[in-house]
């Protein structure tokens, strides 16, 4: 199964192409001016897979895996999984390998080979990600011109004793960011640190509204979840209101706060149940 930590390292990829153009300069590779990327449906051996196809020339296939750990298991899918690509889509195809500790990052540069003794038949290259070459962010400036990047650089260097320096740096930068910037980088932040001491940091530094994230128990998504509810029940109040002036029914103004006061959603719920059929306001309570 896919880990949360796990999945936020690639996706990022996806979401937020911008990415792309820091990390080939950290490979040392040069990004197409102008291309455009596209989602492609992943195999069970990599994680994404895009198709970055420039406005002139040839375009190529970046697929992306995290690895965790070494699994050489999964590093001969790689050379399968590369092969495929490239016959299916009839372009090249380079493999990107994030990982967020240094000697998996060294076991992933390969190369990986398929032959047998005396013969390759095959050799993988894989490109790599890693604490060693990801540049750690810790100004504010910096981290504001490109948030993808300052976002992977924190998870990238999770377990690095200066993270909070960057998170901080981050958190500095999003202040002054889009609502949907702040609100997105926040919770993948704290999905991509896992279940370390830095992911606390985070929810310390982070208090905004917005899930993109839905299900994951995140800070951003229990706020977002609250005034969710909040906002149902005030909206339950005033149907309760509204039935009955809508029946020529004065509502006193004691009888309006208490329903408005009133946040249980079984509880509204009977309420407007009594508003249909009440011949006061003050019969909604009667029962109590």
């Amino acid at each position: 199964m896919v880990t949360s930590s796990h999945e936020a390292s690639h996706r990022i990829f996806q979401d937020r192409p911008e990415l792309l153009s820091p990390v080939f300069r950290v490979l040392g590779l040069r990004l197409p001016p102008k291309a455009a990327v596209e989602v492609l449906t992943p195999s069970p051996q990599v994680d994404s897979v895009l198709r970055i196809s420039p406005s002139e020339g040839p375009g190529f296939l970046l697929a992306i895996e995290t690895r965790v750990r070494r699994d050489p298991e999964q590093a001969s899918g790689w050379t399968h999984h590369l092969a495929h690509l490239r016959a299916k889509y009839d372009v090249p195809a380079l493999l990107l390998v994030v990982c967020q500790d240094r000697a998996t990052a060294r076991w992933a540069t390969g190369p990986f080979l398929t032959g047998i003794d005396g013969w390759t038949a095959l050799r993988t290259h894989p490109l790599v990600l890693g604490p060693d070459n990801v540049p750690v962010i810790t100004d504010p400036e910096e981290a504001g011109r490109n948030l993808a990047m300052a976002a992977f650089s924190a998870m990238t260097h999770g377990h690095d004793q200066d993270l909070s320096t960057m998170l901080e740096a981050l958190a500095q930068a999003l202040s002054t960011a889009e609502p949907d910037s702040v609100a997105y980088y926040s919770e993948l932040l704290e999905i991509g640190l896992g279940d370390t001491p830095a992911r606390n940091t985070w929810r310390h530094l982070m208090r905004h509204v917005g899930s993109f994230f839905p299900g994951r128990g995140t800070l951003v998504e229990e706020t977002f979840l609250e005034g969710q509810a909040k906002g149902q029940a005030k909206g339950q109040a005033q149907a309760v209101l509204r039935v009955l002036r809508a029946r020529g029914i004065d509502v006193p103004e004691a009888v309006a706060e208490r329903v408005t006061a009133v946040t249980d959603p079984d509880e509204l719920d009977l309420l407007l149940d009594r508003a249909v059929t009440a011949a006061s306001a003050e019969e909604l309570f009667d029962a109590e």
